[in-house]
């Protein structure tokens, strides 16, 4: 009876030792899974479909309204802007920075940010005219350029131009539209900007030149 008392006593043991091992095990891959979830992150901006994926879904939390934002305003001469960053738990998810300058002319110029660097950079540039019409009732025209970057391992991989003209008189309908791959993009003053850009993002209110 003894044996058997110390048998069972050993398996009873045993078997609680490996119930053991099992939930250590469990929660050791679960720590695993939550430790690399910041590489798996930057795993998703390897392709241009990778980055509209992202940038969809941060405008999806831009036109939710679920990003905190801060903001200034700034005037330099002729040109006078406003710049808004857009965050996730103190987390940059982009800027937007929107200018005037000249009276005819306006841009645009939205940075999504991911590990502090641009994946993507939509520009938009306005230049508008009259576009006949009479002194009581004038007609205008917008001829619009916009510039999209991509960018994989913080490098240009890829843009794209599109421009096309607005007119008042045509309800704003798209006219001579172009639409395709640039090869000799350049991203230099973008890239200028946006320094600038995170070089203020404490400020508040109003400022001079960036």
């Amino acid at each position: 009876m003894k044996k058997v008392l110390l048998i069972s006593g050993l398996l009873l043991i045993f078997s609680c030792k490996k119930e053991s091992d099992k939930k250590v095990v469990k929660n050791s891959v679960s720590a695993d899974s939550l430790s690399t979830k910041p590489n798996l992150d930057s795993l998703r901006l390897n392709s241009v479909d990778d980055i509209k994926n992202e940038y969809n879904k941060v405008n999806s939390l831009l036109i939710a309204k679920k990003l905190d934002s801060t903001s200034f305003n700034y005037e330099c001469g002729e040109k006078s802007g406003t710049v808004v960053f857009y965050s996730d738990n103190n987390d940059l998810k982009t800027i937007k920075h929107s200018y005037s300058e000249n009276s005819h002319f306006s841009s645009v110029e939205n940075y999504f940010v991911h590990d502090g660097k641009p994946y993507f950079i939509f520009q938009q540039e306005t230049v508008w005219s009259f576009d006949g019409g009479t002194p009581e009732k004038p007609e205008t025209k917008d001829d619009i350029k916009e510039n999209r970057y991509y960018y994989v391992n913080k490098k240009l991989v890829n843009c794209r131009n599109k421009t096309y003209t607005l007119r008042s008189k045509n309800n704003s309908k798209q006219e001579n539209l172009s639409d395709g791959e640039s090869k000799n993009c350049s991203d230099v003053e973008l890239l200028k900007t946006y320094n600038l850009l995170i070089k203020n993002k404490d400020k508040k209110g109003n400022i001079k030149c960036l």
